[in-house]
C-alpha cells in the first residue's frame, strides 16, 4: 500500500462549522463561555492530528537514501506514535519498532519516525498501518527484508466496549528474508527483549 496523499489540508472554518453541529446534535449550547472557542480548537487538533494525510513522502525522504555495503540487520526501536480509530475517532497509542536488512541501500535514521508518523497521523486501523509502513520501506529502500511490529493500547477499548484498559494489541508485518528466515525473526525478537543488554552493548 503506497502513501496515499491529498493535495491540499482541510478549510478550517468548515471542520469548525461541523463540530458546532455535533454539539448541537448532543444538547450543548456551542456558544456558551466554555464551548465558543471549542470548535475552532478541535479543528486545529484535527488538522494536527491527521497531518499524515498530507505529508509528501518525496520531500519527507528528502534524498536521505544512501549507498551501503553492510547488509546487517538495521533496528529502530520504541517509537512512540498516535493515531486515530476509523471506526470510533477515538485515540491509539503506543510504539513501533521498525527492522530492515539492506540491500545496498539505507535511509537516513530519522527518516523511519516519520514514516510512521506520516501513517500513523491519519484515519487509522493498526493492522492496515502496520503494512503500510512496511510496504512503505519495502519500496523505497528494496532491502532484502522488512519487520515492522506495532504495540498500542485503544482508547475503543478502554472507554467503551469491553473496557479493558490493560489491554495491549501486537501487530506485524514481515517481508522478505524476515518472513523466510526463522534466524532473523529470532535475532529480532532478542533484541526486543533484551534493550538494556543491547544498550550496554
Amino acid at each position: 500500500m503506497w502513501a496515499e496523499t491529498r493535495t491540499s489540508a482541510p478549510d478550517p472554518d468548515r471542520l469548525a462549522e461541523a463540530v458546532g453541529a455535533l454539539l448541537r446534535a448532543l444538547g450543548e449550547d456551542p456558544d456558551r463561555e466554555g464551548l465558543r472557542r471549542t470548535p475552532a480548537r478541535v479543528a486545529a487538533m484535527l488538522q494536527e492530528v491527521l497531518a499524515g494525510y498530507w505529508m509528501d513522502p518525496a520531500e519527507l525522504i528528502n534524498g536521505a537514501i544512501f549507498e551501503a555495503e553492510d547488509n546487517d540487520l538495521v533496528l529502530v526501536r520504541d517509537i512512540e506514535f498516535y493515531s486515530m480509530c476509523e471506526h470510533h475517532l477515538l485515540p491509539f497509542y503506543g510504539r513501533v519498532h521498525v527492522a530492515y536488512i539492506p540491500d545496498g541501500r539505507i535511509i537516513g535514521l530519522s527518516k523511519i519516525p516519520r514514516i510512521v508518523e506520516l501513517f500513523a497521523r491519519r484515519l487509522q486501523v493498526q493492522e492496515r498501518m502496520t503494512r503500510q509502513i512496511a510496504d512503505f520501506l519495502e519500496r523505497v529502500l528494496q532491502p532484502q527484508g522488512v519487520a515492522v511490529i506495532v504495540e498500542a493500547a485503544h482508547l475503543c477499548t478502554m472507554m467503551r466496549g469491553v473496557r479493558k484498559s490493560g489491554a495491549r494489541m501486537v501487530t506485524q508485518a514481515l517481508t522478505g528474508a524476515f518472513r523466510t528466515d526463522p534466524r532473523l525473526r529470532s535475532e529480532l525478537r532478542a533484541h526486543l527483549r533484551h534493550p538494556d543488554r543491547d544498550a550496554a552493548g
